[in-house]
Formats: C-alpha cells, structure tokens, sequence
C-alpha cells in the first residue's frame, strides 16, 4: 500500500508533463512562425505588413507546401483557443477611458455609428451576395472594428471554418492596405483639417498599424488623432464580441428546442474590459508597456499562424470571389459612410 502512495502523488505532474508534451510540438512551430512573421519586417517594403498577416501567410505556405504535423495538433489547437483569448484579454492594457475622452462625444459618435452601420450593411450585403453567414460576420467585424484581431476575436463565438478566417483575414488586409496608401492622398481634395482626417482616418481603415501608417502621413496632429480614434473602436470590441455571444446562444438554444447544449459565452472579454479599467485607473510605467505592447502582437500572431497551418488552399478556392467581393463593398462602405459623417460633424 506504501508503494503506491509516491505514484498517486506524483500522478498530478505526470499528467502536466504529459500535456505539456503534447502541445509543445505545435506551440514551437507556431511560436517560430510568429517569430519569422517579426523577422520579415525588416525586409525594405515588408514593413507595411504588421507580424499577424505575415505568420498567417507563412502558416498558410507552411500547411500546403510542407505539411503540417499530425503531432503539432493540439499545439496548434492550444494556440488557437488560450494563446488568443490571453492577447485579446492583454489588448485591454493598450486601451484607457482618458483616450476615449480625447475623442470627444462627437467623435465617439461618428466611430460608433459607423461601425454599427458597416456591420449592419455587410451582414446584409453578405446575404445578398450568398456569402455564409459565418464569413460574413468575420469580414463585418474585422471591417468595422480592427482587422485581423477583430476576425479572429470574433470567431470565437460565430466558430466559422478555418478557411473562413483566413479568407476573412486576406479581405481585411487587401483592402486596409490599399486604404493606408490611398487615403494620405486624399485630406487636400476632400479639405479634411488634420483633426477631421486623423478622425476619417481612426474610424475606418481596417488595422491600427494601417492606420498610423496613413494618419501620420498628413502629420504629427492627424497620426496623434487617428491612433487615439482607432484605439476607442478596438474597445467596442468587447461589446461586440459579448452581443454576438448572446445572439449565438439563442440561436444553438432554438436549434436545439430549449435543450441545454448552447454556445458558450465570450467570457474573456470581460477581462479584457477589466485590464482597460485598470490602465483607466492605474497608469503603468512606459518600460513596462514596451515589453507588453509587442508581447501582445507577438501572441496574437501565434494565433493567427495556427490559423494558417488549419488553413487549406483548395477549400479557399472553392469559395470564389463572393467573399472578396463582399469585403470590397464593406470597405467601400466604411470609406465613404464615414467620410460623411466626418464632414457633417468637423
């Protein structure tokens, strides 16, 4: 009987062992992917590409031109589902309620109104279109609120394919860049003051790199605002996220006719929300933020390169053009629904 007891105490670290060994295959191959996806900004041109774009460009090579692992599986699957609600849940220490203040009512008005709006419009033009329904809710969220964050933050309730998340993804950066390099041209014919186009700006270009890159281009006080007016929609983020978990559940329950099986709740949001309320409340040191910042982006492209690794090519092409066309009027939409408000309102 005293032979046993050591086996029993020590079963607690054999089955930690043994998970850990699992998933550290595939959480090293998504981790060099995501270090790679770093790597290659230093490359003149690349730059213009933030780190989740290109480890989900990698990951998606990777897949179907190497192969991915049969043993990196649940590694891969870990990356998926902890590592990126842990970034999401990280993003809260990018966010404070004084930079929404800065944005003022108006301006706060202006983002919200759009991002309902574009949300509204694409799901609609999605079902126009035939696009799934699923696809057409990534493509509405990572359009109306941050891009690739945005699509795979979202996914965790609307739980859309693989191929539909990267699909999703290429629409939010094909048209976010060709936003970045198009807008800078614009504020003189559209007489946009720096602070109307730091808000135009803020308020529908896709990924918060895009649009520093694009705000700072007609200078210090439009890149100031912009960053400002896209940091206050990433955090209708939450939200968003927790309305969409809400109307998920109702529609597994009425599936299901009132059993108890339902989608489950976005319940990481909410730490999200708690760490912008402590950032509100307690200011953390700049050191400390330069470690946490790029940390962040770091996880998320761990994500995003799991995602490409579960993302198979031939199910891209089956697809069609729909999607990508459904995401061009999405940006169309927001372009265009924003400026007015802009100008109505500056």
């Amino acid at each position: 009987m005293s032979a046993a007891a050591p086996d029993s105490a020590a079963s607690p670290a054999v089955r930690l062992w043994s998970g850990l060994s699992a998933i550290l295959p595939g959480l090293a191959l998504t981790a060099a992917i995501a270090a790679a996806g770093f790597g290659l900004r230093f490359i003149p041109g690349v730059s213009v590409l933030s780190p989740m774009i290109l480890a989900i460009l990698i990951g998606i090579g990777f897949h179907n031109i190497v192969g991915t692992p049969a043993r990196a599986k649940a590694g891969i699957t870990f990356s998926l589902r902890r590592i990126l609600r842990f970034a999401i849940i990280l993003l809260g220490l990018q966010l404070t309620a004084s930079q929404v203040a800065e944005v003022g009512v108006t301006g706060v008005a202006v983002i919200v109104t759009t991002l309902v709006a574009t949300f509204m419009f694409t799901k609609w033009c999605g079902r126009l279109l035939g696009v799934d329904r699923r696809l057409a809710e990534l493509i509405a969220a990572g359009t109306s609120i941050c891009g690739a964050s945005a699509v795979i933050a979202t996914n965790t309730v609307t739980g859309a394919h693989d191929e539909d998340v990267a699909y999703a993804v290429a629409c939010v950066t094909v048209f976010g860049s060709i936003a970045m390099f198009l807008y800078p041209l614009l504020p003189g014919v559209l007489h946009l003051t720096p602070h109307a186009y730091g808000l135009w700006t803020g308020s529908s270009i896709h990924e918060i790199a895009q649009v520093v890159a694009a705000a700072y281009q007609d200078g210090q006080q439009a890149g100031y605002f912009g960053t400002i007016a896209k940091l206050s929609r990433v955090m209708l983020l939450a939200p968003l996220i927790i309305a969409l978990g809400m109307i998920a559940r109702r529609r597994s329950e009425t599936r299901a006719h009132g059993a108890a099986q339902s989608a489950p709740l976005p319940y990481f949001v909410f730490g999200f929300v708690a760490l912008v309320i402590v950032n509100s409340l307690v200011e953390i040191p700049p050191q400390v933020m330069s470690y946490v910042v790029p940390a962040t982006t770091f996880l998320l492209s761990v994500a995003l390169a799991a995602m490409g690794l579960e993302t198979d090519i031939a199910k891209l092409r089956l697809k069609g053009l729909r999607p990508l066309l459904l995401g061009l009027a999405a940006f169309l939409f927001i372009a265009l629904f924003s400026l007015i408000l802009v100008k109505l309102t500056t």
